[in-house]
């Protein structure tokens, strides 16, 4: 795996006027913009998403085959991409945060409470992120996979709208519940939704690597 992480962070390095270029509007919207919350966001998920974006490369020119001729398990392989999603996006969201807490604190323009808990309630995102985009890719590849991540999209959404019909035909109190989750402390809710988040991430591992195991190269 750690040959996989070597080749995906040269693929990083092909790419360095775009990341460098990431890297200036980044820096731009912490030191001149007030939604400092949307600036962690915009980073997290950029860099996320481009864990997706290298099973493209390895794809192109019909080089699945030539890599796993190679000493390489698909399982092995599978597991390097979530590996490298939780680097890359985990060292965006921690470097982009600690940018953020460093100029706000600088400015006195809020607490170290109140730059964090925004910042923390981002990971169940980027989790879900990765949980349901690489299973997507390693199924359709990058051309029907954008069609099938719609089509999720809007089910989760379709779901949603159902679900809260539902409530309302069962005569069951939305209001009350959503008042009720709300009493709880902040931090306690996002602890829960990481904890829920990774459980499927790693539903969502079992999924990719059962997906990898049925594909003919």
């Amino acid at each position: 795996m750690t040959g996989l992480l070597i080749k995906d962070f040269r693929l990083l390095k092909v790419q360095k006027n775009f990341f460098t270029l990431i890297v200036f509007i980044l820096l731009g919207m912490i030191l001149f913009s007030e939604d400092n919350f949307f600036a962690v966001s915009f980073a997290t998920f950029i860099f996320s998403l481009f864990s997706t974006s290298t099973v493209s490369y390895d794809e192109f020119d019909n080089g699945n085959p030539f890599l796993f001729s190679l000493p390489v398990t698909r399982k092995g392989y599978v597991l390097e991409k979530y590996c490298f999603g939780l680097i890359l996006g985990g060292s965006a969201w921690f470097v982009s945060t600690l940018l953020v807490v460093i100029v706000q604190l600088t400015k006195g323009a809020a607490s170290l409470t109140d730059l964090l808990l925004p910042s923390l309630a981002l990971l169940p995102f980027m989790l879900f992120l990765l949980a349901v985009m690489l299973p997507i890719q390693l199924k359709f590849g990058s051309e029907k996979g954008r069609i099938v991540l719609i089509g999720v999209i809007g089910l989760i959404f379709l779901l949603g709208v159902l679900a809260v019909k539902a409530a309302e035909a069962l005569h069951i109190n939305l209001a009350f519940l959503f008042n009720s989750l709300s009493s709880l402390s902040m931090s306690a809710l996002i602890f829960g939704a990481i904890a829920v988040m990774l459980l499927l991430l790693l539903l969502s591992l079992k999924i990719s690597m059962a997906v990898m195991n049925r594909k003919e190269f």
